[in-house]
């Protein structure tokens, strides 16, 4: 992980969705690789679909890792109000999947994590009453 450089995603919004939150962002990360965690610094910037501006987004992201999974956390609001999302337990040998959902609210979170050659894909899944998103990142060496 620590390797790793840069970010983009593309956000799109299924049938269900009253959101509409289609779209792409893109950034840099800094990885900061600490005793048992791995913390992703992420700024870029989004561009809404039908959209000419983009808007800037910053998030942070903590990986502890564990010898049977990874807990992954959002620390956007810093690490004292972490929000622990949902262990990534092993599907086969280079996929992670949830091994449950995170609720936040009405909506129900999910992730696939799948190793590749020059980084990571992070695949989150969220449904609800008013969503149903699906955004596809994509983590990246220079």
């Amino acid at each position: 992980m620590p390797s790793l450089s840069r970010f983009s995603f593309v956000a799109r919004s299924g049938s269900g969705s009253e959101v509409g939150w289609n779209g792409r962002g893109s950034g840099v990360i800094e990885v900061v690789h600490q005793a048992a965690n791995v913390r992703f610094f992420e700024s870029g910037r989004f561009t809404l679909e039908g959209q000419d501006h983009d808007v800037p987004m910053r998030n942070v992201y903590r990986w502890d890792l564990h010898s049977d999974r990874v807990s992954l956390s959002h620390e956007r609001r810093g690490a004292a109000n972490a929000v622990s999302l949902f262990d990534l337990v092993a599907s086969d040998a280079e996929t992670l999947v949830s091994a449950e959902v995170h609720q936040c609210a009405a909506d129900a979170y999910s992730a696939r994590l799948t190793l590749v050659p020059d980084g990571i894909d992070l695949e989150w899944r969220i449904v609800g009453p008013r969503k149903d998103e699906h955004i596809a990142y994509r983590y990246r060496s220079r």
